[in-house]
């Protein structure tokens, strides 16, 4: 993965690679930013740049050294990443999955999220940890000196999911790593990081994808159509998963927009036999589904934030979309915005964790009601 791989990011490629002519690497990072986004690729790209035998504005691609990081197997690249039972792997670690995860980060190019990880797993329903045989693995493999690069790089993924009693184990080695180690942690949730984790980090912070870095994605890199393509990167809220989700929808799919137009008449008229139509409906999409759609409200709520304040124009909307988004804005305000915004989020919480769809979405229902009327 070289940095001109990577569509958007110009000014957080232009400091990684300065971090390096200056010799100024700091040995933890965290690259922390939300789902969807780069920093994966980032981190990836930032490694094989630091290892790369002929380096200029970015890896030169065809050394020894980026030969083997464009297929993940270079001896001095390591990964950490969350796990958890599996038919015969009763005392899971990392390297169990290696083959797997390599696979993933490289039919994905490396836009992966935790679900998708899961999935690969076939343990869509368990949730995984990074272990302590894991962290004392990461202390083993860092005492070793490097195989043939001149840094030895830890990509520890998903670091949020840490288990707690284990943390102390990487603590001192984080702090004070053998010379030249590299950690890049990566998270999506700086909240759920332990602090004695984050403390010991300097934090690069990768935003969502730009809506024009993302159109180009999905028209130049996936052959999308440009009106569809236009009109997904209004919803997928600079994430790139959402986005090919969306992507890969049939055209004779309801569209989402009237289905949480519809929805949210409903709550608010407060009708319970259309609520509770609704509620058989998304109980229907599966948890991966219903998360995306619940995702796709707050990006709704962004956009109605935004026509609130001027920062996009209703033009960009068209039919009874454009009609939808005029007159609904107007339920949309700072008083229940915040609101709006944790009830949803608070729905997609317990829908990762497996919760009945249906009480939740009747419960999420429920509460719409009273949060519209306020004013």
């Amino acid at each position: 993965m070289q940095f001109k791989d990577i569509i958007g990011y110009g000014n957080i490629k232009k400091k990684l690679i300065q971090t390096v002519k200056s010799n100024r690497v700091s040995h933890a990072q965290l690259f922390l930013g939300p789902e969807g986004n780069a920093k994966l690729a980032l981190a990836i790209a930032y490694a094989q740049y630091i290892n790369c035998e002929n380096r200029t504005e970015d890896s030169c691609g065809i050394c020894h050294s980026c030969i083997k990081y464009n297929k993940l197997i270079h001896p001095d690249l390591h990964f950490i990443f969350p796990v958890t039972s599996v038919n015969d792997i009763k005392k899971p670690q990392s390297r169990d999955f290696m083959g797997q995860w390599r696979e993933l980060l490289l039919r994905e190019n490396y836009y992966v999220n935790l679900d998708m990880w899961y999935e690969e797993l076939g343990v869509e329903n368990k949730q995984g940890l990074i272990n302590a045989d894991d962290c004392n693995e990461i202390i083993k493999t860092l005492s070793y000196t490097s195989y043939e690069s001149e840094y030895k790089v830890m990509v520890i993924w998903m670091v949020e999911k840490l288990f707690h009693s284990a943390a102390p184990k990487i603590l001192k080695i984080l702090e004070e790593p053998p010379d030249k180690t590299l950690f890049i942690l990566i998270s999506e949730n700086q909240a759920q990081i332990i602090s004695t984790i984050i403390s010991r980090t300097q934090i690069i912070k990768i935003p969502r994808l730009e809506e024009h870095d993302l159109l180009e994605m999905l028209t130049e890199k996936n052959g999308a159509d440009r009106a569809k393509a236009i009109k997904i990167t209004r919803y997928a809220n600079g994430n790139y998963i959402e986005a090919l989700k969306m992507l890969e929808k049939d055209e004779d799919q309801e569209d989402e927009v009237l289905i949480f137009r519809n929805w949210m008449r409903a709550c608010y008229k407060f009708d319970p036999i259309v609520m509770s139509t609704f509620t058989d409906k998304f109980s229907s999409y599966g948890r991966e589904g219903l998360k995306s759609f619940l995702q796709h409200c707050t990006g709704f709520i962004d956009d109605f934030v935004q026509l609130n304040n001027k920062l996009i124009s209703i033009d960009r909307y068209e039919g009874e979309e454009k009609q939808f988004m005029v007159s609904f804005a107007n339920f949309v305000n700072t008083v229940n915005v915040h609101k709006l915004y944790e009830e949803f989020n608070n729905a997609i919480f317990y829908i990762e964790r497996n919760a009945n769809p249906s009480l939740i979405m009747m419960d999420l229902s429920i509460k719409l009601n009273g949060i519209l009327q306020l004013k």
